[in-house]
């Protein structure tokens, strides 16, 4: 159990791992290597793992909620789009697209603040 347990972790890389030295002998990892601040490869990370968490949060929206939200900020690969842009693309009015955006949003909010162990 315990060589299958390690097989599985044996391809996983750390950022603060050892992978060699310098000219002086002080250990070099990974985060050295990128050339980054390890402040801005954390929030990379963490901006990551939020994003899945809203698009797996917004599947609970209705279809027409999701696809303004993902219409008007860009979610999921998509150009932004105005109010007026996302009324046009529906064919209603660009004040029932925001009663809908302020719903979802109402709703998403929800969602991540009280059903979410996370908090």
């Amino acid at each position: 159990m315990f060589l299958r347990a390690s097989k599985r972790s044996r391809s996983e890389v750390y950022l603060y791992d050892p992978i060699g030295t310098d000219k002086e002998g002080n250990e070099i990892t990974l985060i050295d290597i990128l050339g980054t601040e390890p402040e801005a490869v954390f929030e990379l990370v963490e901006n990551f793992f939020e994003s899945r968490r809203l698009i797996n949060k917004m599947k609970k929206l209705s279809k027409r909620e999701r696809i303004v939200l993902e219409l008007r900020y860009g979610i999921g690969g998509k150009q932004r789009k105005t109010q007026r842009e996302v009324a046009q693309f529906f064919g209603i009015s660009r004040s029932y697209v925001s009663r809908i955006e302020k719903k979802a949003i109402k709703k998403l909010f929800q969602e991540l603040t009280h059903n979410d162990p996370q908090l």
